[in-house]
């Protein structure tokens, strides 16, 4: 650790104490400088790629950080300034470290094998080192005040950059320390806001390489929940600008779960921002995957659970002319989940109240579902829909028909012209002659191809 961070003038609390003698051993006022010993011990570094080496060292300081971790326990100290300082010293000293640049595999198709999580070797160590500085934070007796000149801005920083770690592990851990750290600092709040922003604006719009962007969407959610209204407006940037291009990235699979709860718990907090992100979610729609598209349908059903008529009715004829391109599609289990939406009670009741706009834009999908569609699954579902359209509005389904014959006579006019201008194009071509092997046009005539 740099010494800005940790200036060495704070360890001045006169003689320490042998850090192998234990805590039972001394009196109670001893037992402060005997941690700081402790912490100082545990501060030394070991190479866990080479297990043999350094072995009684590694088992002593192991010994020694489970020492500790009783400690807090079981004596519930009130923290002095210097131990604080020996506490955070000792963490970053072993947590704070630049990870090596992950190493990706493509298949034989060019796409990304998905690999096994890599193991930290040191996480014998590492993981009671996350218990001592969780349980540090933990204590009632802990004055912010204090504390936050060593839980500062440059210590919280290396912490959000340990979210880069491969090892699962290691991230639940950070997950609950960074927990705690934003609900006890009020200070740092709005720091951790703009440093998780920029992690995730470098995310999406440079890298598309984080490991630990699911973990960090389950502590906002928490965090989301806790707003008060009105929403401040960096709050709603924060959707808008980070949250909603978070369904761009190819990945997002990995984190579209804690994503989605995100985003409905600021629908929750303001229904009005529904419509804007709607837009963005159809700004981002994935075209070529099909799972990526039950994701979105899957988010889409929820976010329309809570949206108001007035917001519903800003977003509905571009929304329905996706979900019509959805109950076209070819892959069954889009098609399915595109019809399953109308069995949703609150979003049928937005839909029969602005039927007139939303039927005709699907009609035609449903209607060619209901006679040929060859999953069996899809053509019942269209069936049951083209029944209550009938029994619901049965003159809007006779003007939608009517338009539907219009469609596919005018269809097969296209068609029929298009045919016999290839079939014009291709007589005019085989009566060419040839000078080489160039066919030469005696006579250049316009014609017009209607696609």
């Amino acid at each position: 650790m740099s010494s800005s961070i940790f200036p060495a003038s704070i360890m001045s609390s006169g003689e320490m104490i042998d850090p192998h003698v234990p805590f039972k051993d001394v009196q109670n006022s001893d037992k402060l400088r005997l941690l700081i010993s402790k912490l100082n011990l545990c501060s030394k570094l070991y190479d866990f790629h080479n297990q043999d080496q350094d072995s009684s060292e590694k088992d002593i300081k192991r010994q020694t950080l489970l020492e500790i971790i009783d400690f807090f326990s079981s004596e519930s100290p009130k923290v002095s300034e210097p131990a604080m300082f020996a506490i955070c010293k000792m963490c970053g000293n072993n947590l704070f470290r630049d990870f090596p640049p992950k190493r990706v595999s493509f298949s034989s198709r060019g796409e990304k094998e998905d690999e096994e999580p890599s193991f930290d070797p040191a996480w014998s160590h590492l993981q009671l080192v996350y218990e001592i500085l969780l349980r540090f934070l933990s204590q009632t007796s802990l004055d912010p005040k204090i504390a936050k000149q060593y839980i500062d801005h440059s210590f919280i920083l290396r912490l959000l950059d340990l979210f880069e770690t491969e090892d699962p592990r290691e991230r639940d851990c950070l997950k609950s320390v960074l927990h705690r750290v934003y609900g006890k600092f009020m200070v740092h709040r709005p720091f951790i806001r703009m440093v998780v922003s920029n992690i995730i604006y470098r995310f999406v719009f440079e890298t598309e390489k984080h490991n630990g962007i699911a973990e960090l969407l389950e502590i906002f959610g928490s965090v989301i929940s806790g707003f008060a209204l009105p929403l401040k407006n960096e709050h709603k940037l924060f959707l808008l600008r980070a949250l909603v291009p978070l369904h761009k990235p190819k990945s997002v699979g990995a984190y579209h779960h804690q994503l989605t709860y995100c985003v409905v718990q600021f629908i929750e907090k303001e229904p009005k921002l529904s419509s804007a992100v709607i837009k963005g979610l159809l700004k981002f729609w994935p075209v070529t995957s099909s799972q990526k598209q039950l994701m979105f349908l899957s988010e889409l059903e929820e976010l329309l659970e809570k949206i108001h008529t007035d917001e519903f009715e800003k977003v509905m004829v571009p929304l329905f002319q996706r979900i019509n391109c959805c109950l076209r599609s070819t892959h069954f289990q889009v098609a399915e989940q595109a019809h399953f939406l109308w069995n949703n009670e609150h979003i049928l009741h937005l839909i029969m109240c602005n039927r007139h706009v939303i039927i005709p834009i699907v009609y035609l999908s449903i209607e060619q579902n209901s006679q040929n569609h060859w999953s069996r699954t899809v053509l019942n579902l269209a069936q049951n829909m083209m029944k209550m359209l009938n029994d619901v509005d049965q003159e809007l389904v006779l003007s939608c028909q009517g338009q539907s014959e219009e469609a596919k006579s005018a269809s097969s006019v296209v068609a029929e012209r298009r045919r016999l201008t290839w079939e014009r194009l291709e007589n005019i071509a085989r009566f060419q002659p040839v000078v080489g092997s160039v066919s030469v046009l005696e006579e250049t005539s316009a014609c017009i191809v209607s696609c």
